[in-house]
């Protein structure tokens, strides 16, 4: 007999193809501010830096559902990732927001890079908010652990991005602090950390 009475619509299984979606989206994100970075030339700010942690931290609460099977606690780090990212890209909206103070890169479908962080980051505080709704998918019996196919895909996604934001941080601010308007990876050129204000 059944006693679950949680709405029936999430299914463990749905629940995990949809953490493995939002975690290849977070990979997305990250690979258009790489493109955005590596060809189109513009070297991310310290504010964008923490906006990419806060996405790869999302990412991490995603990945951990996915190894460990949905739990709440996974889903919270993913919404706390993203208060932190939404508070950075707040922030950063707000330098810019006034006509004249100038903005930080260029426009992407007609608005900035910090502008659609704080849109995605209110929107993944929905969707995890609204995925903790459904009871169904925290059952013991729902905890997977394999990794294969769409699964696999997302993890090494994620995991390579994370990577390669790290070493590119490093390369950039040469183990100092980053430049508020970074124009070259200071540590390929043997330049000094820039010096704290």
């Amino acid at each position: 007999m059944n006693n679950d009475t949680s709405p029936g619509f999430l299914s463990p299984e749905l629940a995990r193809q949809l953490n493995a979606l939002g975690l290849i989206a977070i990979g997305v994100v990250l690979l258009v501010a790489f493109y955005d970075q590596l060809v189109g030339g513009e070297l991310p700010c310290p504010l964008c830096i923490l906006q990419r942690a806060g996405f790869v931290g999302v990412g991490v609460g995603l990945a951990l559902n996915l190894k460990f099977g949905p739990r709440p606690s996974h889903y919270a780090l993913a919404i706390l990732s993203a208060m932190a990212g939404g508070a950075v890209a707040a922030r950063q909206v707000l330098l810019h927001i006034v006509p004249g103070t100038g903005t930080f890169g260029a426009a992407f479908l007609g608005m900035h890079f910090y502008s659609w962080a704080l849109l995605l980051f209110i929107v993944i505080i929905a969707g995890c908010a609204l995925l903790l709704l459904f009871d169904r998918q925290f059952a013991p019996a729902a905890r997977v652990h394999t990794l294969s196919g769409l699964v696999l895909f997302a993890f090494a996604l994620i995991a390579l991005l994370a990577l390669g934001n790290g070493v590119s941080t490093v390369l950039e601010c040469a183990g100092g602090l980053c430049p508020d308007d970074p124009v070259s990876y200071q540590l390929l050129e043997g330049a000094a950390p820039a010096p704290a204000p």
